[in-house]
């Protein structure tokens, strides 16, 4: 196992970056008329979620980066619940989301179990 020498060693700030990245790709292909509407909040909330995991490593106070740990959890809650709605709606299919809705399953445990590591 390699050691961890800031935030981008961590696997689970890595896959932020990943789900982050599929969310412009995904949103690139919205209309127009989207950009300043769910295309803007989808990218926000995808890039909320490895931006609060550096920001909480950066703290001094365990507790603070447990509340910022947390925060991204709150941001992958709402970036499926717009990815949700952009299927319902007919923005993409489920199928254009469906690796991405993956990818946050994946970012929930990781959160978790930092979270219930960090709290010990």
């Amino acid at each position: 196992m390699s050691e961890i020498r800031d935030y981008k060693d961590l696997i689970i700030w890595q896959k932020g970056i990943e789900i982050a990245e599929k969310c412009y790709h995904l949103t690139k292909k919205y209309p127009k008329d989207e950009l300043y509407g769910i295309t803007q909040q989808i990218r926000r909330a995808g890039s909320s979620i490895p931006a609060n995991i550096a920001e909480g490593y950066g703290r001094r106070y365990k507790a603070e980066y447990v509340r910022f740990l947390n925060i991204s959890q709150g941001s992958v809650n709402e970036l499926e619940t717009h990815l949700i709605i952009s299927v319902k709606v007919g923005l993409c299919s489920e199928i254009d989301v469906e690796y991405i809705i993956n990818l946050l399953k994946q970012e929930t445990r990781m959160l978790s179990a930092l979270i219930k590591k960090l709290e010990k």
